[in-house]
């Protein structure tokens, strides 16, 4: 990705319905996203040293559903990319060189992404009004 544009990176339409049906576990479920995240693009990115595809699908996979659920589409979409060529390298028997590029952009986008969600969780922020809504005068 070669922007990592705030709005592009988090569908916040998402992020406010996971928001509100999570309600007072919100910021609790974002810290095991954050934890899980960290453990996740850590074992891909061991995982692709190694040259090892089977360790890569778990990781990927669950990296895919928990950014779903926040709205970092691209982010699941980028962990869905390496999960499937893992899936056919497994198949297949062969080192997933082919995810390399998608390895080493995780890293930056799920950190960007991470800042977002992060920024948009914390009570202490100001919140600026949505859907062209003007501010109270």
């Amino acid at each position: 990705m070669s922007t990592l544009d705030g709005n592009r990176l988090v569908d916040w339409a998402t992020f406010a319905l996971a928001r509100a049906q999570l309600g007072a576990n919100f910021v609790r479920i974002l810290g095991y996203f954050q934890e899980d995240g960290v453990k996740s693009v850590a074992r891909i990115e061991d995982a692709m040293r190694s040259g090892n595809a089977a360790a890569m699908v778990l990781p990927a996979h669950t990296l895919k559903g928990e950014s779903r659920q926040f709205g970092a589409e691209p982010l699941a979409e980028c962990a869905a990319a390496i999960e499937e060529i893992a899936r056919q390298c497994v198949e297949s028997r062969d080192e997933p060189s082919e995810a390399l590029k998608l390895v080493v952009e995780l890293r930056p986008l799920f950190q960007a992404t991470l800042a977002l969600l992060e920024r948009e969780a914390n009570p202490l922020v100001e919140r600026r009004p949505m859907f062209g809504r003007r501010p109270a005068a």
